[in-house]
């Protein structure tokens, strides 16, 4: 492992000099990390065992307010990060992630909170005859999320510097395949920063009322789709897809409020009420119900230049078949191709157990 990091951090470094050439202001930061899955569920409780541990590469471009969505944001970084987890646990394995990431600063720039948004490679993974006590990963490639809330005070000698805080890093493949019941790692990390470029800038304070700037009522449609499982275990991974209207309202260069309906249409769910209906659970299940669904929702979409992270949470009006919950969240990321194109990669989960990983693309009118 230490081979495979110095790896890293030689080709992270070369990168990061031979950027210098355009002008730009890089940093790198290593940090070590130590902590403990969160019992978010019960069925994942033998798998906490012991205390996972790991490193976290990072290279990021420093911004320092000379476009308009800089200024909004207090000039954040973004990069991308490399996260080694060693679960320390024998069913769950090893995890190596990839993902993209802000650093957002607050307290005059000494505390920063990072997003990460990304995929993961989790080495052991459930296999009924070989490893069937791992309901946490039911595939190699999973979805991956974490955040940083750390301390951070750069350039203390020279352009090295010092961070530290906690963190929280979650793996789940959407309910791609079962099981899922994925895993959550609450830790504690510390590191050093390194300033590429020695020379910093002044930062561009922003102007009052520069976030203003709103637009009028706009309204558009979304085709949403992807594959999932139900929870019953090699019970079959079928296509669904989701039919969206929506119109939303942006307030300031910040901040939408969405409204919408949508028609799911799933074939997981209609093999779900089959089996119910001949496994002899007697809950009146028949085979008839309609598997389709038709949910209401309401949102907010934060914006941060050409991505936007969207928020809902939404409420079947037609809803025939008792499955998870008749309310439903959901969140992810979104990207702005054009002022009108946009694709998202989202999760749709009923409280905390997803039921899709949702690709989507969108027309705004």
């Amino acid at each position: 492992m230490i081979k495979k990091n110095c790896f890293i951090v030689i080709i992270i470094i070369c990168f990061g000099i031979h950027a210098q050439e355009n002008g730009a202001k890089y940093t790198i930061d290593i940090n070590n990390y130590y902590g403990t899955i969160l019992k978010h569920n019960p069925d994942i409780s033998h798998l906490i065992t012991g205390h996972p541990s790991g490193v976290i590469f990072s290279f990021q471009r420093k911004t320092y307010g000379n476009e308009t969505w800089e200024r909004l944001y207090n000039a954040p970084d973004y990069g991308v990060s490399f996260l080694y987890q060693d679960l320390d646990n024998e069913y769950l394995g090893e995890s190596y992630a990839l993902f993209a990431h802000y650093n957002f600063y607050f307290f005059k720039r000494l505390f920063m909170f990072r997003v990460g948004q990304g995929a993961a490679y989790n080495t052991k993974i459930y296999d009924q005859d070989k490893n069937f006590r791992n309901v946490a990963y039911g595939t190699h490639l999973n979805s991956a999320t974490y955040l940083l809330l750390n301390f951070k005070k750069e350039q203390i000698i020279g352009g090295l510097g010092v961070q530290a805080g906690l963190g929280v890093v979650h793996y789940s493949n959407g309910n791609s395949r079962a099981p899922n019941k994925s895993t959550n790692t609450l830790f504690l990390n510390a590191g050093i920063t390194y300033n590429l470029d020695q020379e910093t800038p002044e930062y561009i304070e922003k102007v009052k009322g520069e976030v203003r700037g709103g637009a009028p009522i706009g309204y558009g449609v979304i085709l949403r789709g992807g594959i999932n499982e139900s929870d019953l275990v090699g019970s079959g991974r079928f296509p669904f897809y989701t039919l969206v209207a929506f119109v939303d309202k942006r307030f300031n260069k910040k901040n939408v409020l969405q409204f919408g309906t949508e028609v799911f249409f799933s074939k997981a769910l209609k093999r779900y009420i089959e089996f119910r209906s001949v496994g002899g659970f007697n809950d009146g299940t028949t085979g008839d119900e309609d598997a389709k669904r038709v949910g209401i929702f309401v949102g907010h979409e934060l914006l941060v230049n050409r991505i936007s992270i969207p928020a809902q949470i939404g409420y079947y009006v037609y809803y025939p078949y008792e499955f998870e919950g008749q309310v439903y969240l959901r969140t992810g990321v979104q990207y702005y191709a054009t002022k009108n194109i946009f694709g998202s990669l989202t999760v749709k989960s009923h409280a905390a157990k997803a039921e899709a990983m949702e690709f989507s693309i969108g027309y705004r009118f």
